[in-house]
C-alpha cells in the first residue's frame, strides 16, 4: 500500500508576550541586542528575599487588560493567553473557520492562584481552555490542554502537527501560557533551584533558574491562508523514569526522543543547523542535555538557550522558544546564549554566544521537565 502523503504543517502567525515586549518582533530585536527581560525584584508579596525573574510590568498588564475586555470576565491568566492569541490572529489575511480550527492550550499552572477557592471551577485547566477558546470565537471544536511539566509547549506543537496531518482539522492555535506567582516561586525555592542572580545556561558558574511570565502563540495550518514562516516536520517524546524532579544522568532518554524525531524527518544529525535547548541553567538539566546532544552527534552544532532573556516560562517556554526558532529561520541568524562565559558541562558543545549569520534550514527544539519527561520537535525552512 502506498504511503499516504501528508500535507505540510506551516506556522503562519506568531506572538510572544513577556517582559521583553508584546509582540514577536520586539522579542527578536531585544534578544539579538542582548537585552534581558530578567531583573532583580524585592517584593514581599512574592518572597521575603530578593529574587531574579521576568515579569510583565503594570503598564503592560494595563494594555493587555484593555484589549481583552469582553462579555465574560477573564482571570489574568486567561487575559494573557487571549491577548497573545489575538495578536497572532490579527496577522492573518483570512479568518480561520471555527469548525476547522482547534485551540490547544499549553500550561503547567493555569489559574493556580484560585486554588484557595476550592469550589471555583476556574482552577480546572479544561475550563480555562474553554473560556479562552470562546473568547477567541472558536467554540465549534472542543479545545485541548497539554499540561506535562516543562515539556508542555513542545508536546503541544507536535500534537497539533499530528492532528493537522491526520486531516481532522486544518488549523491549530497553539497557546503556551503561565504567570509568575508566589506559588510557583516558592515551589522552585523549596527545590533550591532558583539562582540568586541572572541565570547562566551551560556555564560553569550556573546555579539555578530564573522564573518568567509569558504567553506565546503559534498558528499552524495545512491551508494557504497566509505566507508560511516555517514548517514543523517531526517530533517525539520519551521518559527517563529516573526521578520525580531530577533528570537522567546519562542523557540517553532525551537522546532517544532526538533520534526518533530525526528518523521521522528522514534527517541525519549533520543536517541540523541549530539546536534550541531547554537550557534551564540548573546543574543537572544542562549536563543531561549536553550528554544527549553528544550522544546524538551534535558536538559542533550551534546550541543556544534563551532562558537568560525570558526566564523559565514553564508551560509557555516550548511555544515561546519555537517562535524564536521560526524567527531565527526567517532572519538566517543564530541566537546568542546570554550568561554563558565559561564552559560548564562535561562534553564539548558549540554554545552560540553572539548573533551570527547562518544558513538555517533545520532546527532541533528540545525540552525536558519534571517526571523525567523529554520532548523534541524539528522545524524547517519552507
Amino acid at each position: 500500500m502506498a504511503e499516504q502523503v501528508r500535507k505540510p504543517v506551516h506556522a503562519i502567525a506568531t506572538n510572544i508576550t513577556s517582559a521583553l515586549g508584546l509582540d514577536t518582533r520586539s522579542h527578536w530585536q531585544a534578544i539579538m541586542s542582548g537585552n534581558r527581560g530578567v531583573r532583580e525584584y524585592s517584593d514581599e508579596a512574592f518572597s521575603k528575599h530578593p529574587f531574579w525573574a521576568s515579569k510583565l510590568d503594570v503598564a503592560q498588564w494595563q494594555y493587555i487588560q484593555e484589549r481583552t475586555k469582553g462579555s465574560e470576565s477573564l482571570t489574568p491568566f486567561e487575559q494573557l493567553a487571549v491577548f497573545s492569541a489575538k495578536q497572532a490572529l490579527e496577522q492573518l489575511d483570512e479568518t480561520l473557520q471555527p469548525s476547522e480550527t482547534i485551540v490547544i492550550l499549553s500550561t503547567t499552572k493555569g489559574n493556580v492562584e484560585l486554588l484557595d477557592r476550592i469550589d471555583d471551577e476556574r482552577v480546572l485547566l479544561s475550563y480555562s481552555a474553554e473560556v479562552i477558546s470562546n473568547a477567541l470565537g472558536f467554540n465549534s471544536v472542543k479545545p485541548q490542554v497539554i499540561s506535562h511539566a516543562c515539556v508542555s509547549g513542545v508536546l503541544a506543537s507536535v500534537y497539533a502537527m499530528r492532528l493537522l496531518q491526520s486531516g481532522r482539522y486544518k488549523n491549530a492555535i497553539v497557546i503556551g501560557c503561565d504567570r509568575f506567582t508566589r506559588f510557583v516561586l516558592s515551589g522552585f525555592q523549596s527545590f533550591h533551584a532558583i539562582d540568586k542572580q541572572a541565570c547562566r545556561p551551560f556555564d560553569a558558574a550556573r546555579s539555578g533558574i530564573n522564573l518568567g511570565e509569558a504567553a506565546a502563540t503559534v498558528i499552524l495550518s495545512t491551508e494557504d491562508l497566509h505566507m508560511p514562516l516555517a514548517k514543523i516536520i517531526a517530533g517525539s517524546s520519551s521518559n527517563d523514569a529516573n526521578h520525580i524532579s531530577g533528570p537522567s544522568r546519562t542523557g540517553e532518554e532525551l537522546g532517544l526522543a532526538i533520534k526518533a524525531a530525526l528518523n521521522e524527518a528522514k534527517l541525519d544529525a549533520g543536517k541540523i543547523n541549530m539546536i534550541s535547548a531547554h537550557g534551564t541553567a540548573t546543574k543537572y538539566n544542562d549536563e543531561m542535555e549536553a550528554r544527549a546532544f553528544d550522544l546524538c552527534g551534535f558536538a559542533t552544532t550551534p546550541v543556544h538557550s534563551t532562558k537568560g532573556y525570558t526566564g523559565h516560562t514553564l508551560g509557555a517556554a516550548g511555544v515561546l522558544e519555537s517562535v524564536l526558532v521560526i524567527e531565527s529561520i526567517q532572519h538566517r541568524e543564530l541566537i546568542p546564549t546570554i550568561g554563558y562565559e565559561e564552559h560548564g558541562v562535561p562534553v564539548s558543545l558549540n554554545i552560540t554566544t553572539s548573533a551570527t549569520p547562518a544558513e538555517i534550514n533545520y532546527v532541533l527544539k528540545t525540552a525536558s521537565g519534571f517526571g523525567g519527561s523529554n520532548a523534541t520537535a524539528i522545524w524547517a525552512r519552507v
